[in-house]
């Protein structure tokens, strides 16, 4: 079973890009459960179909410490198992510590049991580029083997990508945990595609995907399905098939090598992004 985290810019598409990849690995016959780590609980909508599913601290909340495994996942597409941590109410807690919760209760309940459920990935969507507290959890104890940081051209999004990858130095000897590589969910920013290749190159690590920029994205999300359920023969449809299947490929992983602020900013200068 590979264990796979999603980090990233906040914005940058992260729930969005890793619904449509497990949509493509569902479609390839893998077994996959979601495990959402945002408070906002949009990582497992669009493989719903749009169902607002209840989270595991609302669960908690409403019925205690009596819950069931049937309580907290929902069957998504094709079979994909849909769990969301959820957070605290509003001006109440920390939003990191639903993941500690949620997590601790899925091995509890035997979500996790290999015995019982056959799972070939789980994936783990992380609230934005926070990599502390509740929120760097599935790659602080293991819980994730290998990190996948989406990102773009645009320079908030590659520092933080960069401090995204110190978190990962910092718990790989520890955790085990790598870096399989970057994704870049294009915003169409000038030379972005060479920019993020060479990018990943200074990390030590692989562009392993260029997710092109497309309205049916949007289409499909308003829809509430992801593109390969919504429009299952649009080009954009064949690009999250490609990311599936270079992520279910994937030998590259690593401790990554992250780059002084100097050094990201000549990088970006270099490409015309900075004046």
């Amino acid at each position: 079973m590979r264990k796979v985290a999603i980090y990233g810019k906040g914005g940058i598409g992260k729930s969005t890009t890793t619904q449509n990849t497990v949509a493509g690995l569902a479609e390839m016959g893998k077994k996959v459960m979601v495990v959402g780590c945002d408070p906002k609980a949009d990582s497992t909508r669009l493989l719903l179909g749009g169902l607002a599913q209840k989270t595991v601290l609302d669960t908690l909340r409403l019925e205690g410490e009596d819950v069931e495994l049937d309580d907290v996942v929902k069957a998504g597409f094709r079979g994909t198992r849909c769990v969301e941590s959820g957070g605290p109410e509003p001006g109440v807690g920390c939003a990191g510590r639903g993941i500690i919760t949620s997590v601790n209760l899925l091995e509890q309940l035997g979500a996790y049991d290999v015995n019982q459920f056959e799972t070939d990935y789980v994936f783990y969507d992380v609230l934005g580029d926070v990599v502390c507290g509740g929120f760097a959890m599935p790659m602080r104890e293991g819980k994730a083997q290998e990190i996948y940081i989406v990102c773009s051209g645009e320079m908030m999004a590659m520092y933080a990508a960069n401090n995204i990858s110190k978190g990962i130095v910092k718990f790989a000897e520890a955790g085990g945990v790598r870096l399989g590589g970057l994704i870049c969910n294009s915003r169409k920013v000038d030379n972005e595609q060479n920019m993020i290749e060479a990018f990943a190159k200074k990390l030590g690590t692989q562009m392993i995907h260029f997710v092109p920029r497309d309205n049916m994205v949007q289409r499909a999300e308003i829809n509430r399905k992801t593109v390969i359920e919504y429009d299952p023969t649009h080009p954009q449809a064949d690009e999250y098939r490609s990311l599936a299947r270079k992520i279910d490929e994937n030998k590259m992983y690593v401790i990554p090598t992250p780059l002084e602020i100097e050094e990201l900013e000549a990088l970006l200068i270099e490409y015309g992004v900075v004046d």
